[in-house]
């Protein structure tokens, strides 16, 4: 007799998620911003770890937080939140060169106008932290390119990535990745969720 095995169900912050990205039935912003939250002090408890491999693809830009300044602590506290706009779509994509350097590639349609930065990329495995700069701008109209430049002219901003501490750097603490989604929270204190694109 065999014994079947017990069905593992996702936590409902997961399922949440999910439906976040769906054209149609997504929750309420708050909601959204609450399972973020739940998934985030989940992966803290269970010292949850993701490799960069999980990263690997382009994402669209589904929901995002935002920030404000607490006026009386002088922190920071999350906005309410919202869904990015199809109509500017916005894309962040990762590829890997070595198990922990990579390239980051953050991308907004204003159609017909695409623009486009690129840059090195870090990973530390350990705390789910991508670190990143943002050294090219490429602008293109109708689909060919018409500004393709390193900012500030420099050549060597790839070089000064290495050796800049990560906390001097943007990034993105990864709190919840799966095959459909990531979930992150920004340098500067938001939460963001992509959906796969490709």
């Amino acid at each position: 007799m065999n014994a079947e095995l017990p069905s593992i169900v996702p936590p409902e912050f997961v399922a949440t998620l999910t439906q976040a990205g769906k054209d149609s039935d997504r929750p309420p912003a708050k909601v959204v911003v609450d399972a973020l939250l739940q998934a985030e002090k989940t992966a803290k408890q269970q010292r949850i770890s993701y490799t960069f491999d999980s990263l690997v693809g382009t994402w669209r830009l589904c929901f995002a937080s935002g920030t404000r300044k607490a006026r009386q602590r002088g922190g920071i506290i999350l906005g309410k939140g919202f869904y990015w706009t199809k109509f500017t779509p916005t894309y962040i994509s990762f590829g890997k060169t070595t198990p922990v350097r990579g390239e980051i590639s953050n991308q907004v349609q204003l159609k017909p106008v695409l623009l486009k930065l690129t840059g090195p990329a870090k990973y530390l495995g350990k705390k789910n932290l991508l670190a990143f700069n943002f050294t090219h701008i490429q602008i293109s109209l109708f689909g060919r390119t018409i500004y393709h430049q390193p900012f500030g002219g420099s050549h060597t901003q790839t070089e000064d990535f290495d050796n800049q501490p990560i906390g001097k750097l943007p990034f993105f603490a990864f709190f919840l990745v799966t095959e459909d989604f990531i979930a992150a929270r920004g340098r500067g204190g938001g939460l963001a969720l992509w959906m796969r694109e490709r």
